[in-house]
Parts: C-alpha cells; structure tokens; sequence
C-alpha cells in the first residue's frame, strides 16, 4: 500500500501541483487584464462588458483552482494518505544564541 500512496504523492506533487498554479496564474493574468480592459472603457467614456467578462472568468477560473485544492485535500485527509507535508517542527527546536541577548 506504501508504494501506491508513494506514486500518489509524486503524481500530486509533479503533475497536479504545479498545473493548478499554472491554471491560477492564468486565472489571476486574466483577472487583471479585465481589469485593465474596463479601465481603458471608463477613461473613454463607454463601459467595456468584454472587460467585465474577463473579470468575472477570471475569478472564477480562481475560484475552482482553489476549489479544487480543497478537494485534494479532503481526499488526502478522508482517506489518511501520508503525504509529504512541510516540517515546521524543527522550527522550535532550534538552539542558538538570540540575538536579543546580552
């Protein structure tokens, strides 16, 4: 079972990972240039619906990327796979002079 939620872990952390950031980015770059598409429309007087259009997919493009985080990680969680997380726990063991002291 361990070599299955290996395989598991690397298809998250090579391919879907980072084809969702792609996606997201996609999502805020379209955001923007709605943005920047219903700016141009107001400084010329008319209002610009293909700018609005743009923001609207483009938050919704957001929307379901973080969507679709959230069902990873219910998936993750509901069926306990060990996934390799960040280790924040040797944080607080760290032993050293601080910086604060005489």
């Amino acid at each position: 079972m361990e070599s299955g939620e290996e395989i598991l872990q690397r298809i998250i952390t090579y391919v879907i990972d980072p084809a969702l950031r792609v996606i997201f980015t996609l999502g805020l770059l379209m955001f923007i240039w709605g943005i920047i598409e219903f700016l141009w429309g107001v400084k010329d007087g008319k209002a610009d619906e293909k700018g609005k259009s743009h923001m609207v997919y483009g938050l919704l493009g957001m929307l379901i990327m973080v969507s679709v985080y959230g069902i990873i990680a219910l998936i993750i969680n509901s069926f306990g796979l060990q996934t390799a997380a960040t280790d924040v726990t040797r944080i607080n063991n760290t032993t050293g002079p601080s910086p604060f002291e005489n």
